[in-house]
């Protein structure tokens, strides 16, 4: 028996020695930042795209001393915790993507002019930091000789800055730096210090050496990542930044603190706010008034706004509450509407069916459904779905969404809308003075965590396209619950993974292929593009390269105005727009990329699908002016401020575009400050997710039942829809002159 007892503990004690091996990665390999290929685009394919802008630009006289550049400033690789993970095979996924894939994407698949890397900041090392900005200086490298270079790489990162209440919650953010020098680089990336972990760790290397046994071997590598990442040390706390040691994970908790060790630092970099309305970490009832704040903002470096990306537009405001609060701050679940159906409604009736196919009586029924409204309003976050064991993401139907908007991200939250941004007015400073509001320049981009820079030029390949496979985190995290009971229970947030506070399901119908960032600029040089971009004179679009500009004509020094601009006026203002539509693509690839790439690269990457264009251009069906006039008064209402569209201008569908001139003549007896911004709208054409969760609807638009995307590679879920570009605002402030001067935005000025 001894001996037994004696073999029994040799063989725990090497188990458990086995399992904590494997917990320290010892058998995985950690993903690295990669060379991209070194060779540049041909320079006859350069010149030619441009002769075809200018062309087209000068049919309709526009565009006379700049280009337009497209990008995407929003990518992530295989060192972000989230793609690293969903890009196993659990996950659909293809494997850890680089950032050397990100370049060779961006200058093959997608042909972009400019891209930045964003990975989260909260899974960075000081290795993964170098390693990317080693990639990027080689990216860069194959064309820095030439005049004007095809492809310019930005190095960045995200602070993903996620709230587990609206009080808490500030949202996301890009930092995109200006230069790739060591004299201009922060010795590293600034995470945020948010209360909803969704990057936390495994407990231990006994977990995790579970994970590869019970799951597959290929799961060394997540263990390796995960072990390397939860072994980097915080930095220590107060201590200035150049003081910190180079190997430790710095934090900010706020935007204020974010942006004081931006300036710390010194160097240039734009802060680009991001999936401001995406409720999946948006917790209800989250808003961007504790934003206007100046202590939050940083006119010099919060210039711009990402209006569309892969995850969903975030441009539209609308009067829906997902939550509402009342006079002693108690929330309290809002009725439903014809627009909108709030979440918490929704898991009051799940329970209430449940509970009469269960035999109860009506009252009680009753009971458990308003207990339902109630566990969901106090999960206050992105958790209040788990009130209700066991639901099907169809059971949910259309709740919490937009109904009306335009590929609407997720949980729709439109106080944390565009259009609700550039309404506000810090109103606490007293008088109005010159950096009491947003003015934010807009952009597209893709946020792609599989390196896909650009993903939006064709609308194919759901899977590989878009963010889909993040649609199945709880393959990785966990199942869902089997049983329905017939009454709700509370949500402890303390007890349950973050991870599966997402409705991870239901939000896979709402990933699209992604906007890009235009840019009006004098050179493809990397200078002139961040000047550009600095200066706001851009414009979003939901990825077909659409030519657009938009010009104040009246200014009082009869130097047009473009857009991104800010002045004052007495006079009605006058505006200038010509919209262009995007060349129609060809199937396959270009020639010289067949020549660029070897054949199981161009697979791999492109999916032997690329960036192709013909000679023929889409029609615009019309252009759509949004007038917002921010508010005086902290009692006026927004809806009223927000006036969208204010005007329509029709298009006839001239392939050659659409230009038209328009004013407001009712802008000097309103007296007030107003901002003015287009939206050049293409033809319908089948799109990823264009009818996001497929609703059957009853004559009253009550959504009845869905179609939810799932793994179905055959299945792009395509849907017509009108592909689209935002101009930048043009800022106009009324005249007589207040505390500040007569300027328009320069590459330093803050206006």
């Amino acid at each position: 028996m001894i001996r037994i007892l004696v073999s029994f503990a040799i063989i725990a004690a090497l188990c458990a020695g086995g399992l904590y091996t494997i917990g320290l990665g010892t058998f995985g390999e950690i993903v690295r930042a990669g060379s991209p290929v070194a060779r540049a685009r041909p320079a006859d394919v350069q010149t030619e795209r441009g002769e075809t802008q200018t062309r087209a630009a000068a049919s309709l006289g526009a565009g006379r001393d700049k280009q337009i550049v497209f990008g995407d400033l929003h990518v992530h690789t295989g060192f972000s915790p989230d793609a690293f993970s969903t890009s196993l095979p659990v996950m659909m996924g293809e494997g850890a993507s680089t950032v050397a894939d990100a370049c060779d994407f961006a200058r093959f698949c997608s042909a972009l002019d400019f891209f930045s890397i964003n990975d989260h900041a909260e899974g960075a090392t000081a290795r993964t930091w170098q390693e990317t900005i080693d990639s990027l200086r080689q990216c860069n490298a194959v064309a820095s000789e030439l005049p004007d270079p095809d492809l310019v790489a930005f190095l960045g990162w995200e602070w993903t800055q996620m709230g587990t209440t609206a009080g808490n919650h500030w949202g996301h953010r890009n930092i995109v730096l200006r230069d790739l020098s060591d004299d201009a680089i922060p010795a590293r990336p600034i995470a945020s210090a948010s209360p909803a972990k969704y990057f936390s760790s495994l407990p231990s290397a006994m977990a995790l050496g579970l994970l590869p046994l019970l799951r597959g071997w290929e799961y060394n590598d997540l263990v390796a990542f995960q072990r390397e990442r939860d072994g980097y040390p915080t930095c220590p706390a107060d201590v200035p930044v150049r003081e910190l040691p180079s190997d430790c994970r710095e934090y900010a908790a706020e935007p204020r603190e974010l942006l004081a060790k931006l300036a710390d630092w010194g160097y240039d970099s734009l802060v680009i706010p991001h999936g401001t309305t995406w409720g999946m970490y948006t917790p209800p009832g989250a808003s961007w008034d504790k934003q206007i704040e100046a202590a939050q903002r940083d006119p010099t470096r919060q210039r711009l706004v990402e209006v569309y990306s892969g995850h969903g537009n975030s441009e539209e405001f609308r009067s829906f509450r997902e939550i509402e609060f009342d006079a002693n701050g108690t929330a309290r679940c809002p009725e439903a509407t014809a627009s909108h159906l709030p979440g918490c409604q929704r898991a009051a009736r799940l329970i209430f069916e449940r509970c009469t196919r269960a035999g109860e009586p009506e009252a009680e029924c009753n009971r458990r459904a308003a207990e339902a409204q109630s566990f969901y309003l106090e999960a206050g976050t992105a958790a209040g779905h788990l009130a209700v064991p066991g639901a099907r993401p169809e059971e949910w139907l259309d709740a919490g969404q937009c109904r009306d908007c335009f590929q609407p991200s997720f949980n729709y939250r439109p106080q944390s809308s565009v259009q609700y941004m550039l309404a506000l007015r810090d109103l606490e400073s007293g008088a109005q003075h010159a950096l009491d509001r947003f003015h934010f320049g807009f952009i597209g981009s893709s946020d792609t965590h599989t390196a896909r820079a650009g993903s939006g030029y064709k609308e194919f390949d759901r899977i590989r396209q878009t963010d889909s496979t993040m649609q199945y985190a709880g393959r990785l995290f966990g199942e869902r619950p089997k049983d329905t009971p017939a009454e709700a229970k509370p949500v402890d947030l303390t007890r349950t993974n973050p991870a599966l506070w997402l409705e991870s399901e239901r939000s896979g119908s709402f990933f699209v292929t992604g906007g890009l960032a235009a840019a009006h600029t004098t050179s493809r040089a990397r200078d002139d593009i961040y000047a550009a971009l600095a200066r706001r004179e851009t414009y979003a679009t939901s990825g077909p390269r659409i030519l657009l500009w938009l010009d104040l004509v009246n200014p009082p020094d009869d130097i047009p105005v473009p857009m991104g601009g800010r002045v004052t006026l007495a006079e009605p203002p006058v505006f200038q727009v010509t919209a262009i539509g995007s060349l129609e693509q060809l199937p396959g690839c270009p020639d010289q990329v067949s020549r660029q790439l070897t054949a199981d690269r161009l697979q791999r990457l492109c999916a032997n699908e690329c960036y192709h264009p013909s000679d023929v251009r889409r029609p615009i069906s019309r252009i759509e002016v949004v007038r917002i006039r921010p508010r005086q008064t902290a009692d006026e209402a927004i809806e009223a401020l927000i006036e969208d569209p204010w005007r329509v201008l029709p298009c006839d569908g001239n392939p050659a575009g659409c230009s038209a001139r328009f004013s407001d003549p009712s802008f000097a007896s309103t007296g007030r400050d107003s901002l003015y911004y287009v939206r050049a709208i293409e033809a319908p054409i089948p799109t990823v997710n264009g009818d996001p969760l497929r609703c059957t609807r009853d004559p009253d638009g009550a959504c009845r039942s869905v179609d939810l995307c799932r793994d179905d590679r055959r299945d792009d879920c395509l849907a017509p829809n009108e592909p689209r570009a935002w101009s930048s605002p043009i800022y106009i402030d009324y005249d007589p002159p207040k505390e500040w001067p007569v300027s328009r935005p320069a590459p330093a000025e803050v206006s």
